[in-house]
């Protein structure tokens, strides 16, 4: 797919760094000339999260390109991205130089977080295939988007920009009206405004106010939302108990959500001194790199319980692992794309043989998925249990080296699936390679069963394949 970007600020490079972990390069036009060493800068850090975020097999990192005018950019795109700053005028302009060069059905979408798109495509000359798609800083870790829809944006848009994002790792929030400032940002713009109050009428600081978010009901929030989170607080009850007790005290004058503290020069001094000293001396792109490793600890740890944002990288790495399904199988099939973490190090400052083990177990995942026997397989009562396994550790991976999975399909014959996979590093050293024989069970006696034909024909065709090729080193001794 074609993809322009027109604007390379945070959101900019955000969505090319988004792009570039799914393996488009998109063509990114900015005025500024500095906006090549602020992509750069975006591009390492996304780089270096996506290869923290997940094991699956993903294709090579595509980054973007600078086109030397906007026409150059956008003249060939099948998707165009404006990430433009907030000026009305400014946008409705860019719109219409964008007409003049793109093709007659390249999509445009908005990264506004405020202006409705009725308004942003008043002028246009193709106004039904303008949407907005509106994402969340960073763009490449954060799965939301808001798709909202102008009065005269097609509906079939709206569903090619949802198929896309989707297929993009995102989970695409279609807003039922158009709203200014949408469904987010509003609830951020509550909460902002009554955390500035606080901090202006001295209750609290903005220490305070973070801390109180992060260690309470941020991390409810994260996976259940408010409603859910409410529901919960009702007890057996539920919501409905919950609106009967709180209710009431809705009407208290708790908040002060309508007035705005005014933003003079001393107010905005200390917010600025107060938010210095919480940053402790560490620098943007240091906080940035603490957020995102802590942005992947959270969405592992929700795709671990299907909770919330989890659910919608586990969908991700299913398309990842089914795409890789689609590649050559006449190669060893590509299972496994990490980077090792620190935390797998040992003593002897290497990875220990227990992360070999979890990633060839990652790697049997994404050849069951290949075969058709992934999650939804299991939840109709199917699976491949693993019952042998041999391992040999042939070299030392160490904090940082990226680990490359290979596997080959040894033998899949009847009950019986074989499996060779290689690990290793991005010079081509061997770390590890590991033998295991897996049986199908049925999950409902929990006994071994022959597999659905499907699966079997699925499995075959790639054994047979690969018993073309020569037998890996090491194989053969299960």
């Amino acid at each position: 797919m074609r993809v322009a970007i027109v604007g390379g600020g945070v959101i900019g490079a955000g969505w090319a760094a988004r792009l570039a972990a799914n393996g488009i390069a998109a063509a990114i036009y900015d005025s500024d000339s500095d906006a090549p060493r602020k992509v750069a800068t975006a591009m390492q850090n996304a780089s270096d999260a996506f290869d923290k975020l997940t094991a699956a097999p993903r294709p090579p990192f595509a980054a973007p390109s600078f086109a030397s005018s906007l026409a150059a950019a956008v003249s060939d795109a099948e998707w165009i991205i404006e990430s433009i700053p907030e000026r009305l005028e400014l946008k409705t302009k860019l719109y219409a130089e964008i007409e003049k060069s793109a093709k007659a059905n390249a999509l445009i979408s908005s990264s506004t977080s405020g202006f409705r798109p009725s308004l942003l495509q008043k002028n246009m000359r193709h106004p039904d295939r303008f949407v907005v798609a509106h994402p969340f800083n960073p763009v490449y870790l954060l799965p939301l988007a808001e798709i909202v829809c102008g009065e005269k944006t097609s509906p079939k848009t709206a569903t090619r920009i949802a198929n896309i994002l989707s297929e993009l790792g995102m989970h695409p929030l279609h807003i039922k009206k158009e709203i200014d400032a949408f469904i987010a940002d509003r609830l951020m713009e509550a909460a902002w405004r009554e955390a500035l109050w606080l901090v202006k009428d001295g209750v609290a600081t903005t220490a305070d106010v973070d801390d109180a978010i992060r260690y309470g009901f941020g991390l409810r929030w994260a996976q259940m939302g408010a409603f859910e989170t409410f529901r919960i607080a009702g007890g057996e009850g539920g919501i409905t108990h919950f609106l009967r007790q709180f209710g009431p005290c809705l009407k208290s004058p708790w908040t002060k959500l309508t007035d705005v503290p005014e933003m003079n020069d001393a107010f905005a001094a200390a917010i600025a001194s107060q938010s210095d000293a919480q940053a402790a001396g560490c620098s943007a792109r240091e906080l940035e790199r603490i957020r995102d490793d802590n942005l992947i600890a959270i969405l592992q740890g929700l795709k671990a319980n299907g909770r919330g944002a989890g659910e919608t990288l586990a969908a991700w790495e299913n398309q990842l692992r089914a795409r890789a399904a689609a590649s050559d199988i006449a190669r060893p099939l590509r299972t496994l794309s990490r980077k090792a973490p620190r935390h797998w190090t040992d003593y002897n400052g290497h990875v220990n043989e227990s992360r070999y083990l979890e990633c060839f177990s990652d790697a049997s995942d994404s050849v069951l998925h290949c075969i058709g026997a992934g999650a939804n397989y299991v939840a109709q009562g199917g699976s491949y249990f693993t019952v042998e396994t041999r391992i040999r550790n042939l070299g030392e991976a160490r904090a940082g080296d990226m680990i490359f999975g290979d596997s080959t399909v040894l033998l899949a014959e009847g009950k019986k699936l074989k499996l060779f996979h290689e690990l290793r590093g991005e010079d081509g050293r061997m770390f590890a390679t590991g033998e295991h024989l897996l049986i199908h069970v049925d999950l409902r006696t929990r006994r071994s069963s022959m597999p659905s034909d499907e699966v079997s024909r699925a499995a075959a065709k790639i054994a047979a394949a690969h018993a073309k090729l020569p037998l890996p080193e090491g194989a053969g001794k299960i």
